[in-house]
């Protein structure tokens, strides 16, 4: 398709947003990141990737307090350290981000990829959901739960904490449409008949 794009997918937990990710860059046959970015920021950066996967979209953020856990009653030093300190780590994740969307084209899952790469002139941004009863299955295939209860529980956890992250970092909506090209359930097509139709969505966007 020529130019280089990027392919930016946020993703409700359980609703196969990585499968359908990975699927799409086999198909475009284009490199995907997702976990790969910490790898790649620890390299960077010469820090232990344990210390990213802290500060990752797994953790709890809020607009006003950034970290749960790490706010006090007072804006003291040792908060005020752990902010800075969470701040280098996203910049450095973006650093790498940037350097590979501007780089080749490529996919990324989560991340704040869509607000990084927000100036990018060939940027599509996608959301998939997922109806709950489909998440709640793949969730407990996937982490091996044995009860839906468990696994509600984890998805509920797991959106919270994607959207704190990514409210805190972008000023945008987690999971709305207008923070997006296009959003997506891939319970109506299933994860292969989405990523069939994202490829098509890409092609006639980007040729």
């Amino acid at each position: 398709m020529g130019t280089n794009f990027v392919v930016n997918i946020g993703r409700q937990q359980g609703s196969g947003g990585r499968q359908i990710g990975q699927l799409l860059a086999d198909q475009l046959a284009i490199p995907f990141y997702d976990k790969e970015l910490i790898t790649l920021a620890a390299k960077q950066s010469g820090l232990q990737e344990e210390v990213f996967e802290r500060a990752d979209e797994k953790s709890r953020y809020t607009l006003t307090g950034g970290l749960l856990g790490l706010k006090g009653p007072a804006l003291d030093m040792g908060f005020s350290r752990n902010y800075l300190w969470n701040e280098l780590l996203f910049k450095i994740q973006s650093d790498v981000i940037r350097e590979l969307g501007y780089e080749k084209s490529c996919i990324f899952v989560g991340r704040c990829a869509d607000y990084i790469l927000r100036d990018h002139p060939r940027a599509l941004n996608l959301f998939i959901s997922a109806d709950l009863n489909d998440r709640i299955e793949r969730v407990m295939v996937n982490y091996k739960l044995t009860s839906k209860e468990k696994a509600t529980d984890l998805i509920e956890r797991m959106d919270k904490r994607r959207a704190g992250y990514y409210n805190y970092y972008t000023n945008k909506k987690w999971g709305t449409a207008e923070s997006y090209h296009l959003c997506i359930n891939s319970s109506v097509l299933g994860i292969k008949g989405t990523a069939n139709f994202i490829e098509g969505f890409v092609k006639q966007k980007f040729q």
